[in-house]
């Protein structure tokens, strides 16, 4: 009986705590970098893995994208102008044992390098293209990162710029730029306006020159829509039959008005 009972603490002590660092649940994100003795045996998983213990000693990797924000970084433009750029990376290990074996932290290092790049791109751009180009210089950084980072098994996903601050006193010459620049095409508008309406005038001009009548008759137009006014009184030279005329359709038109 005594025996048995050494036998079963035995057990509890030694077997299944030795059980427990043998055995390995991997996930299906995951994957686990084993090394025997030192010596890599590779990547496993996912499901249940089997380790020797105090042989193995495993480290897990995730394998999904992973964000990394980058701190905001003073940057001098190649124009000459200090700006505050903060960004985001995505990036996903695609090899398990080179971000193991090759970095000794491929968090860290990304993140570092990340920064480093996102300085060393967007000093060598001016202010209009960080501004207007962020999409192209996203894709360039994204680039640059990709190729430094594969060695490392780590893809870079995507590179995003976040915001871009400027100074007071840009933003400032900035708002005086767009005030003048909608006061310009005002402007032209304005004389095109008046270029389009002048060649109109012009070609009336002509007819009217060819066309006395026509002329005339505008005139007589004119004077009707003026005496519509019942305040005004106009005056002008012309013959008594076509003056008697235009009195007669301005008695006509405030009586008509009177009706309605």
């Amino acid at each position: 009986m005594f025996e048995l009972i050494l036998t079963l603490l035995f057990i509890i002590i030694i077997v299944i705590p030795l059980l427990a660092n043998a055995i390995k649940i991997v996930k299906e994100y995951e994957r686990v970098v084993v090394f025997r003795l030192g010596r890599l045996r590779g990547a496993i998983g996912p499901g249940l893995v089997f380790v020797i213990p105090f042989v193995d000693t495993v480290q897990r990797v995730d394998l999904r994208v992973v964000t990394i924000d980058v701190p905001r970084q003073e940057i001098l433009t190649r124009d000459n102008v200090s700006v505050t750029v903060d960004a985001v990376v995505y990036y996903r290990v695609i090899d398990p044992v080179a971000a193991v074996t090759r970095v000794s932290n491929y968090h860290y290092a990304v993140s570092l390098l990340a920064q480093t790049v996102l300085r060393d791109v967007l000093g060598q751009s001016e202010l209009d293209d960080l501004l207007q180009r962020r999409e192209e210089l996203n894709k360039k950084i994204s680039g640059i990162l990709d190729e430094m980072t594969l060695p490392w098994g780590v893809k870079i996903v995507a590179v995003t710029i976040k915001t871009v601050e400027l100074p007071e006193e840009m933003k400032r010459a900035m708002a005086k730029q767009a005030e003048a620049e909608r006061w310009r095409r005002a402007r032209i508008i304005e004389a095109e306006g008046e270029k389009q309406a002048s060649a109109i005038l012009a070609e009336a001009a002509t007819i009217y020159e060819e066309h006395p009548v026509a002329l005339r008759l505008r005139e007589l137009q004119t004077l009707i829509e003026i005496a519509r006014e019942k305040s005004l009184v106009v005056v002008t030279e012309t013959g008594g039959d076509v003056l008697g005329k235009l009195i007669a359709a301005q008695k006509a038109l405030r009586e008509q008005e009177k009706k309605g």
